[in-house]
């Protein structure tokens, strides 16, 4: 029951495509997130994969039956959007029926099925006793978790997310993101979700994609992606990051006030250095910093270090040499490990020292 993407392109008149030569294989049971700035085209891949838009060319096929040539009922995907969508005439048991109900006649559940299906969905989503309710005797996270329930209850092959948590506050966000995850384990349906906040595709997906100007830059699974990004943009799209301008020579890579060995098969020439604040330890000859700030949160320090231009948070225990470091103070800081892009964008590699 994988879902095949192939050769993809969304093209619209006077524009650059919003989806270029897209190709992507959804596993049956994934969780994948579709992860990316705004205008990479996540969303519109997420809309052709609904039946909501059409690509200009490319195929889409969901255990090899051809998707594009059924509608959006037809394919029986469910779809959860921002914006609830709940319909505020009914109550939350209505909303939850209402894609069984309005079945052809013979194909629709009888009535009692339909009342047990409902039943089901709300102790899934913990909300037993509100069927009665309306909508807007809801808060948004419950509103979100009944516009779930409601793409579940008609048993769809296919569950699409867009954005569906950025209308709601942080901390319910937090609290949604590891209850969607419980229900996933407990469905089973393969899932895609639209977002661009990395924490909630890292915490929630299986596997990721990055998305940019239309292309997929990288695929895989959430650690892999932070520890072996694929490109520069990966790098600093994922987590914070620090990219300098460097040069590889002899075997050694030189950037501003400091050299260290290169990757072995780094290529001559100039290059981009590109660092986490994890990654960086205090030591001599290491690139020059000045702490910005130095705060205590429990038995871990969160220092602010302003390094050529950029501010870096770096997260260290109290025995740390860091730790003890006051606002004003300079401090040199060594790369443990990093990756190096050549200058035709050609090769990018990782070295740990």
């Amino acid at each position: 029951m994988t879902l095949d993407i192939r050769s993809i392109t969304r093209a619209y008149d006077g524009g650059s495509p919003a989806l270029d030569d897209v190709n992507l294989t959804v596993r049956e049971g994934e969780f994948l997130a579709l992860l990316g700035p705004s205008g990479s085209g996540k969303t519109t891949l997420l809309r052709i994969m609904a039946g909501l838009d059409r690509p200009t060319r490319g195929q889409v096929s969901f255990n090899g039956e051809d998707f594009l040539a059924l509608s959006p009922r037809e394919r029986r995907v469910g779809m959860v959007f921002q914006s609830y969508a709940l319909f505020r005439h009914m109550t939350v048991a209505d909303n939850i029926a209402f894609g069984l109900k309005v079945r052809p006649r013979g194909s629709r559940p009888s009535r009692a099925d339909i009342a047990r299906r409902v039943d089901d969905l709300l102790r899934l989503i913990q909300l037993e006793g509100y069927g009665s309710r309306f909508p807007s005797q809801l808060s948004g996270g419950q509103r979100q978790r009944v516009a779930l329930a409601r793409a579940l209850a008609i048993e769809p092959r296919l569950l699409l997310l867009d954005e569906p948590f950025g209308a709601l506050d942080a901390r319910v966000r937090r609290d949604l993101r590891r209850w969607l995850r419980d229900v996933h384990e407990q469905t089973g349906v393969t899932t895609v979700l639209v977002t661009h906040d990395q924490e909630e595709a890292l915490e929630l997906a299986d596997r990721v994609a990055i998305l940019k100007d239309g292309r997929i830059e990288q695929i895989d699974a959430p650690q892999a992606l932070y520890e072996h990004p694929a490109s520069a943009f990966v790098h600093d799209f994922l987590g914070e990051g620090l990219q300098l301008r460097a040069v590889v020579d002899r075997g050694e890579v030189v950037s501003q006030d400091w050299r260290g060995a290169a990757p072995a098969d780094a290529p001559a020439g100039d290059a981009l250095l590109c660092i986490r604040p994890e990654d960086l330890e205090a030591g001599d000859g290491g690139l020059v910093g000045v702490v910005m700030s130095n705060q205590r949160r429990g038995d871990r320090t969160r220092v602010a270090v302003s390094l050529h231009g950029r501010r870096l948070e770096l997260d260290r225990c109290a025995a740390d040499p860091l730790a003890g470091l006051q606002p004003g103070a300079p401090v040199r800081l060594v790369p443990r490990r990093f990756h190096l892009l050549s200058s035709d964008r050609s090769q990018f590699l990782e070295k740990t020292g």
